[in-house]
């Protein structure tokens, strides 16, 4: 949600001591600071929930209420290890003051689990949370005014319960296969200050029983395809040069001063797989395409795409170039036109027939086709498990791209009119090819 933030603010509610929240949330596990969550202001002071750094590459979550007698109180904190930046993560957290033990006070689950609360001093017993007091004004995205901690990710189906602390089984279950997954419609009772918004995209309207919706209070609230039922592949802040930095849900990757780029947080040995690339800043001589990460890789790209330091065959299309010029480690060719900003790439990837097409706003290079499978750029992609990615090779770069997987955005702007796409898979600026389908978890099982 990068900048962009939820509100409104509490009214009378129906228990204080008690309450529920439950929601979906992608993130970007990298950041050292804290991914507020769920946050308000009150009487001075302010309060939040979310994940942040445990320290020693761990990641934890939980509650803190900060007071004006400097009293702070929070429970929930866990040991799990929360570390993949393109899972989905369903998390409850219930609260209930009114138990005798204090470590009932505050439960937090991840994935249906009920984690170890390992954070002191505890909730004391029937205490009034400032997440439920009258007046109280919540935000969802950031923990409170004026403290520039902000969520780094997405989130979907976002409950708050007023006045019953409810287990994760009211708002997820198991499937056959044993993976924990959504109740869309869950058999709860909302209370007064309870809501249910970010049902089915961007809505804030509330679709509780109650009418308590909320107001984008900053930034923009796009919506994305990207669910928690259908994984989409993001940049992967894990597999990147620190050089590159990541914003807009890991979409866009912002080159400042080195070599290297990033990989997608999914890869493929086969299928046929579609994606855009909108040129923010063209940098130096970037390349965009795809990366081998199986085998002896490195993982990530520390170079070009196509230098045989990072285990090619790697590919990738040069996009500053008077004349767009194609690299793997074996051969190079020219062809197309350079781009510029503003314009946009498309990736054709046949890991099926080892081809791959690039093009430029809607026209292909070369005349190619990949739906019938014709003038390819390339026609040599090895076996191995390929993400798309970037890479240079200068040590100066400094480009900027927008990476679209089928969620209909380049960052936080909507594509213009979006292409015919006859997998009915995400949402692209152009025409997908037939055949071809967006990279995410629907799309790797057609």
């Amino acid at each position: 949600m990068a900048s962009t933030y939820l509100s409104r603010t509490q009214s009378t509610p129906t228990n204080a001591k008690k309450w529920t929240i439950s929601y979906w949330g992608k993130y970007n596990l990298t950041n050292s600071d804290w991914y507020p969550t769920f946050g308000c202001d009150y009487d001075g002071g302010d309060s939040y929930f979310g994940i942040g750094s445990g320290g020693q590459g761990r990641n934890e979550i939980g509650l803190l209420e900060y007071h004006t007698s400097a009293t702070n109180y929070g429970q929930g904190y866990t040991a799990s290890s929360l570390r993949d930046s393109s899972a989905w993560y369903h998390i409850v957290f219930a609260y209930d003051s009114t138990q005798s033990t204090a470590s009932d006070r505050g439960k937090t689950y991840i994935n249906g689990v009920q984690q170890t609360n390992t954070y002191s001093p505890d909730i004391p017993q029937n205490h009034d949370s400032r997440f439920n007091m009258s007046g109280s004004a919540i935000s969802i995205g950031r923990r409170s005014a004026g403290s520039g901690q902000y969520m780094d990710g997405i989130l979907s189906h976002f409950h708050f319960i007023d006045g019953t602390a409810y287990d994760a089984s009211a708002f997820g279950e198991y499937d056959t296969n044993g993976v924990w997954k959504i109740k869309t419609s869950p058999s709860v009772t909302y209370g007064n200050n309870g809501f249910f918004i970010l049902k089915d995209g961007n809505s804030v309207t509330d679709q509780s029983p109650n009418t308590n919706n909320f107001t984008v209070g900053g930034g923009t609230l796009t919506n994305t395809e990207d669910s928690p039922s259908n994984v989409f592949a993001t940049l992967n802040p894990l597999a990147k040069m620190s050089t590159s930095t990541l914003s807009h849900g890991n979409t866009t990757e912002a080159k400042s001063n080195g070599k290297g780029g990033v990989v997608s947080t999914l890869a493929v040995n086969s299928g046929k797989y579609y994606c855009e690339v909108k040129i923010n800043a063209v940098g130096v001589d970037p390349q965009i395409g795809i990366y081998a990460v199986g085998g002896s890789s490195k993982g990530y790209p520390t170079s070009y795409l196509g230098n045989s330091y990072d285990q090619a065959p790697s590919m990738g299309w040069l996009v500053n170039a008077a004349y767009a010029i194609g690299y793997n480690a074996s051969n190079s060719g020219s062809v197309g036109s350079a781009f510029d900003v503003g314009d946009i790439m498309m990736i054709a990837l046949d890991m099926d027939n080892s081809k791959i097409w690039w093009g430029k706003n809607g026209t292909w290079f070369n005349s190619g086709d990949p739906a019938n499978g014709t003038n390819a750029q390339f026609t040599n992609v090895n076996s191995d498990y390929h993400a798309f990615a970037t890479g240079s090779n200068a040590s100066n770069e400094s480009g900027n791209y927008s990476f679209n997987f089928g969620n209909g955005y380049f960052g936080t702007t909507a594509v213009a009119s979006a292409g015919t796409n006859a997998s009915g898979i995400g949402i692209f600026e152009y025409d997908v090819p037939t055949g071809y389908t967006a990279l995410c978890t629907k799309g790797l099982n057609l």
